[in-house]
């Protein structure tokens, strides 16, 4: 029997007519200039766009119908909840969890979690996930000819202390085309996610690299309109939290709530 790897829904887009990136950053441009008129003329808008023209399947990855309502307390019942006792110190280094040295930079990422007032949520799961160092995640599903790192999964886990500090060791991902349109590439980016007491109240978002010359070609990462929505999603270098001879750092608040908060994916959302 042969086996035969998953299909990722963008392959089911590929056509011979997709778009080219010139059309598709003129319809990023032309939105945006659209949202921001709507704006002006006094429409309050989302700081994200669910259904995206240029962002070819957003409209299979956002809701068409009301949501339905159902009890919350009911949900916690079944859904997973997690401790500090459940997370590994080595979780949070994603390049000893094997035998070898994995390939590719070594990044230190950290930062604090927030809320609106700047106070620290302190004894919060946060999960990281990402591609290796040639831009290929560890899934069926990813099927692009890179190379798979034997020592790189490409998953971590850490728990906020009293401050709201994180820290990770991992190693900075490779970009890697998705098919939105024809030579469609994503930044490099590294996936986060937040819980708060239960799953439920988990919060999703990816953090990007500074200066990525494909920033302005990606329409996942434009669905956020304004440009400081955006800037608050590209982690900052940071020379204090390098590790001389072994590792560069950056790091990457994240606000939880109100006007200042990181922008979150919506649920399904993103890639």
């Amino acid at each position: 029997m042969t086996a035969h790897a998953a299909v990722a829904p963008e392959k089911l887009l590929a056509a011979p007519d997709q778009a080219s990136q010139r059309e598709i950053s003129a319809e990023i441009g032309e939105l945006h200039a659209q949202l921001r008129r709507r704006e002006q003329a006094g429409e309050s808008i989302r700081p994200t766009v669910f259904d995206f023209p240029a962002y070819r399947s957003s409209i299979l990855r956002h809701p068409t119908k009301n949501l339905r309502l159902v009890d919350p307390e009911t949900v916690e019942l079944f859904s997973p909840a997690f401790g500090q006792r459940d997370v590994a110190a080595i979780e949070s280094d994603l390049t000893v969890q094997h035998a070898g040295q994995p390939l590719g930079e070594r990044t230190i990422v950290s930062g604090r979690v927030t809320d609106s007032w700047g106070r620290p949520v302190a004894n919060q799961l946060v999960e990281i996930w990402q591609a290796n160092s040639a831009g290929r995640y560890i899934h069926q599903r990813d099927q692009h000819p890179a190379p798979l790192d034997p020592n790189f999964t490409g998953a971590g886990r850490a728990i906020t202390d009293e401050a709201g500090e994180y820290t990770f060791v991992t190693i900075k991902p490779g970009p890697y085309p998705w098919k939105n349109h024809a030579n469609a590439w994503r930044p490099a980016h590294i996936h986060f996610s937040v819980f708060g007491s239960s799953f439920t109240q988990r919060l999703v978002t990816q953090m990007y690299f500074p200066g990525d010359p494909l920033f302005a070609l990606d329409p996942i990462f434009n669905t956020i309109w304004r440009p400081q929505d955006r800037d608050s999603l590209i982690g900052v270098y940071d020379h204090d939290l390098t590790s001389p001879e072994w590792a560069t750092g950056y790091r990457f608040d994240i606000v939880v709530d109100g006007p200042d908060a990181t922008w979150f994916e919506p649920e399904n959302e993103g890639e």
